[in-house]
Formats: C-alpha cells, sequence, structure tokens
C-alpha cells in the first residue's frame, strides 16, 4: 500500500473515531402490488424501451428458429443445459464445453434462459445457472436471445434479490442486462455492441418456471 494512500486512511479513521454508525431510512419500495399478467406487459414494454426486440410466445423453440431464420443465423451457442425443446432446427448448435473468445466471435449468436428478470427496469438476471451458462456466453456473440419464463419476472428489483438470496444464489457472479450492450462518448453519440452483444431478443413465455 503507496503511502499517501496509508496517510489518507489513517486521517479517515481519526475523524471517524469513536462515532456511533448512522441508520439510513430506506423509504423505497420493496415489494410490488401487480399481478403476473400485469408484471409480463410491464417487462415487455420496459424492454421494448431499450431497443431491443421482445415478443411473447408459446412455442419457445419455434420463435427462436424463427428468430435465426429473419437474422441469417446458422450457427447457435447455447448453454449445455438448455433444454432441448428450445433447441431450434435447421440451426448449427454449439454447445460452451469452454469455448474461446475466438470461437465466440465465430458463431452468429447465443440461446439462454435467465433467472429473474425485474418488471419495473426492464432487466433481466442471469446467475451462470445450467440453462444460462458462462457469462462469456452471453457477453461476446453479437445476438443474445434470452428465454423470460412470466413467473421468473418480479415487479421491483428488491424482490429479485430476495428471490436471488431464498433460493441461495446471492454469492454467485450476477449479471444484470438492460437492453443491448450500448454506451456514449461526450458528444452522446450512441455506440452499440462494445460491452456486449448489440442484439438482444427476448421470448416472454408462460411456461412454468
Amino acid at each position: 500500500m503507496s503511502e499517501a494512500r496509508t496517510e489518507m486512511l489513517e486521517r479517515v479513521r481519526k475523524a471517524i473515531g469513536d462515532a456511533e454508525p448512522v441508520e439510513v431510512e430506506r423509504s423505497y419500495r420493496r415489494a410490488g402490488a401487480l399481478g403476473a399478467e400485469e408484471r409480463a406487459e410491464l417487462f415487455r414494454a420496459r424492454v421494448d424501451e431499450y431497443r431491443a426486440e421482445v415478443r411473447r410466445v408459446d412455442d419457445i423453440g419455434a420463435a427462436i428458429a424463427e428468430v435465426c431464420a429473419a437474422r441469417g443465423v446458422r450457427r447457435l451457442a447455447v448453454p449445455p443445459g438448455l433444454p432441448s425443446e428450445w433447441r431450434p432446427s435447421g440451426v448449427e448448435l454449439v454447445e460452451d464445453h469452454g469455448l474461446t473468445a475466438r470461437e465466440f466471435d465465430e458463431v452468429d449468436g447465443a440461446v439462454t434462459g435467465c433467472t429473474a428478470a425485474v418488471a419495473e427496469t426492464g432487466t433481466i438476471i442471469l446467475t451462470a445457472g445450467p440453462e444460462e451458462g458462462r457469462r462469456a456466453l452471453t457477453l461476446v456473440p453479437d445476438l443474445h436471445i434470452c428465454v423470460v419464463r412470466e413467473p421468473q419476472i418480479c415487479e421491483l428489483v428488491p424482490e429479485a434479490l430476495e428471490r436471488l438470496q431464498a433460493e441461495g444464489l446471492g454469492r454467485r457472479p450476477i449479471t444484470l442486462v438492460s437492453g443491448p450492450s450500448a454506451t456514449s462518448d461526450i458528444e452522446l453519440s450512441r455506440v452499440e455492441g462494445v460491452h456486449g452483444p448489440r442484439n438482444l431478443v427476448v421470448l416472454i413465455t408462460k411456461e412454468p418456471a
């Protein structure tokens, strides 16, 4: 540790002294009031605002195949735990058993599930579960197709985080996805695909979690 940092921390300790901790009032909402259908519709609307493609579907495999055909996807990376009924025909599926960044770059996209989603913010939560795979699977390919089951949609962020804790996932690596990867420079020129996929397709299904 540098001398400057050591000195700074020592000053902070002296300034704090024996001060009592301050209780911070948390006035934000911790529980929502929307029903399942309302949560799903709010989530759909929020995701749509992020310039992502979002649709509600019944047949997940057919919907994924349709997305691939529309976008010219020929090779699709998938996590080993992806359900068989989600695996589209007519596309070469490449299971991720330790694919390198170069190998990820050679596929046209990836398809995964998710752990939870937040309606109020249009956010998808990934925890590297069997249907989601490694972080690299959803960060390197240019297209991410994500399946969200309606029962996975919480209304508020605190509810989603409490669900992760209840399921013992609080200590796992968590990725929060709110729309395609995007950033902007000092002139506010938007650039997509810098930190992850520039194209996000979200498929919402009533399939039970």
